[in-house]
């Protein structure tokens, strides 16, 4: 099995007739991704890379049977294509855009979790479950079926790690990167929900960074009874106090928020911390074979 898509996942593009969308389209469809449907006002009747175009969500999932969208809309328009998506009745909704505005996210979760949708991201890579879907911009090459469930808030640490596992023959389940932004359609504990019920994982690698409270409430979900081993790192022990360190999310802005402090909360609550990114493999091999240290 795997968590949030499959070889079932109908896969809807929101902004398909741009640059990226056309171009992540092309690599979703080459990975063996059921694209079936492009959405661009105007643009209706077009077609991209043999995918049709309509103008709206709601008629490309009626005439469809889209369930899953995958947003490559810009900033001042995303929050919109988020909304229309979870208008239309779509179960999982996975925003690749980044620098959507704080106010605009704030009505966009309240709305989201009214329908009863699921968002990825956004500013995220978003979701792969090898060997079955691709809805995102990770590369599928570097990628293996496995036991191994990988989520991350920084989409080059999971590229790191997945190579990592990948290398040392530890396929993963599912990758999903849930973004780096402050407020977040889903946060380690979303996910890690779903991975406790997946049958196929067996560990989880979670990376997360410095700034928000996430890792700590992934510590109380680990620590209430998660059934899977748990290997983390936390990227940022040298970042500076108020300084923010790549993603937006990423800034050390009161108490808790360290990299030092996420790491104590994980280990106390049973994860195994890897010393270093290029260690997390390592670590997760170990891990599996029930090594100490």
């Amino acid at each position: 099995m795997s968590i949030l898509i499959d070889e079932r996942t109908l896969a809807l593009v929101q902004g398909i007739t741009g640059g990226e969308g056309s171009f992540h389209t092309q690599r979703m469809l080459e990975y063996g991704t059921k694209v079936v449907a492009g959405v661009t006002p105007r643009k209706g009747g077009s077609s991209v890379h043999g995918v049709p175009v309509f103008n709206t969500v709601e008629r490309a999932a009626r005439e469809t049977g889209a369930n899953t969208s995958i947003i490559f809309v810009p900033a001042p328009f995303a929050s919109d294509a988020i909304l229309e998506a979870a208008d239309a009745g779509l179960s999982l909704v996975v925003c690749i855009t980044e620098g959507i505005p704080l106010r605009d996210m704030v009505l966009v979760l309240k709305h989201i979790r009214e329908k009863g949708a699921r968002l990825i991201g956004p500013n995220c890579p978003g979701v792969i479950s090898p060997g079955k879907g691709l809805m995102g911009i990770m590369a599928g090459d570097i990628h293996m079926p496995g036991p191994v469930g990988v989520v991350s808030r920084s989409g080059t640490l999971t590229y790191e790690a997945v190579a990592q596992l990948t290398a040392l023959g530890l396929g993963q389940s599912t990758c999903v990167g849930i973004g780096g932004d402050p407020l977040l359609g889903s946060g380690f504990v979303d996910i890690l929900e779903l991975f406790a019920r997946d049958p196929q994982t067996k560990a989880v690698v979670l990376i997360g960074e410095i700034g928000g409270a996430c890792e700590q409430e992934a510590a109380e979900y680990i620590k209430g009874g998660f059934p899977k081993l748990v290997v983390a790192f936390v990227a940022g022990a040298t970042a500076p106090p108020g300084r923010r360190m790549g993603h937006a999310g990423a800034i050390i802005s009161g108490g808790g928020e360290s990299a030092r402090e996420k790491i104590d909360s994980l280990a106390h609550a049973g994860a195994v911390i890897a010393p270093s990114p290029a260690e997390i493999g390592a670590t997760v091999k170990r891990v599996l074979e029930g090594k100490p240290g």
